[in-house]
């Protein structure tokens, strides 16, 4: 392994990882925040890709504006969504749990649409995610219901019944940024067939494309912002600048969320296919046991069983524990072809 995929290993562990850490400070303080979140991880890729990837407008796109539209509206509406979320009660372990069920999306979406055929151990490790899936949802779906079973008040017994209706909406808004994500990436695959792969271009133009369609959300944003500017000040070490607590958490979000997506990229082209769904899954458990531990959010035995499921079952999916072996055999023949040389 050479150093450039070694140091893509490191800042995805650490970019992404630090990512969900900042996000969850985020959402500690400002649950509803989301679009103000979005809109500014979009601004930073775009200006960053307008200055390095189209060196000012000097660079023409490779792909067509026409054939980018359908992408951006299935990008934008997916990263609003997924964010949205967090304005419905649902906590960030169940977050990043329910996300990693994409697998059972992109297979939904392939039998639907590319009229796909999967073998047995593809449908059984989609069983094995969907069902951690499930668990987890369902033990992080009645703490605060339950809370109330036993009381009398009929105000936090109705707070309690509002809590879970609110929080029921989060799940179908995650469940339906799952469908987008997974038809999105069904027609980036075909836009790269027809017009080559393009990864950073693609990046840019997505969220330069996009970044229009938060007039849609100019008041929630505005409105969020002016919580974020509100927010406890904090003054930076070793330099004489104070800032706004939130918007010190918000600018370290969208920095590391820009290092985790480039050092993806980079991971994809420097290593194989197995080594960088190992790396990911094992980045997704990292910061569900530093979200659990560190900010003490509730996980019981059946929310381990569960994830433990998900994690497991992408495995599986993968074909990492199959590859693993099969390149186990292969390194067992290259020394019993030594030895005989």
């Amino acid at each position: 392994m050479n150093t450039k995929a070694i140091y893509a290993i490191g800042t995805t562990l650490v970019g992404c990882g630090l990512n969900n850490v900042f996000l969850e400070y985020i959402i500690k303080q400002d649950p509803g925040c989301g679009h103000l979140i979005t809109f500014a991880q979009f601004l930073f890729i775009a200006i960053h890709g307008f200055i390095m990837t189209s060196k000012f407008g000097t660079v023409k796109p490779k792909i067509p504006f026409q054939t980018y539209l359908i992408l951006v509206v299935l990008f934008f509406l997916t990263s609003v969504i997924n964010n949205w979320a967090f304005d419905f009660n649902i906590p960030v372990p169940l977050h990043m749990i329910f996300r990693s069920g994409s697998l059972i999306a992109n297979m939904i979406m392939g039998i639907l649409i590319l009229k796909k055929k999967y073998t047995l151990e593809k449908y059984i490790s989609v069983a094995m995610i969907t069902l951690g899936i499930i668990i987890c949802t369902l033990m992080s779906s009645g703490g605060d219901k339950k809370k109330c079973t036993d009381c009398d008040a009929p105000i936090e017994q109705k707070q309690a019944d509002d809590h879970f209706f609110w929080w029921i909406i989060g799940i179908a808004l995650l469940t339906t940024a799952l469908l987008l994500s997974a038809r999105m990436g069904i027609y980036q695959e075909s836009i790269y067939k027809h017009h080559g792969k393009h990864p950073q271009e693609a990046l840019y133009y997505t969220h330069l494309y996009s970044i229009p369609g938060f007039i849609f959300y100019s008041s929630s944003i505005w409105e969020h912002m002016q919580i974020a500017s509100a927010s406890e000040p904090y003054q930076i070490p070793f330099v004489d600048f104070i800032i706004p607590t939130l918007w010190l958490w918000i600018f370290l979000n969208v920095t590391t969320q820009y290092l985790c997506i480039s050092s993806v990229y980079v991971l994809t082209t420097e290593c194989t296919s197995l080594t960088v769904t190992l790396v990911i899954t094992l980045r997704k458990f990292l910061s569900l046991i530093f979200s659990i531990v560190y900010f003490q959010n509730p996980f019981t035995i059946y929310h381990w069983f569960g994830s433990g499921l998900v994690f497991f079952g992408t495995l599986l999916f993968a074909e990492v524990f199959t590859k693993m072996g099969q390149s186990k055999e292969v390194k067992a023949a290259q020394k019993s072809m030594k030895k005989r040389n």
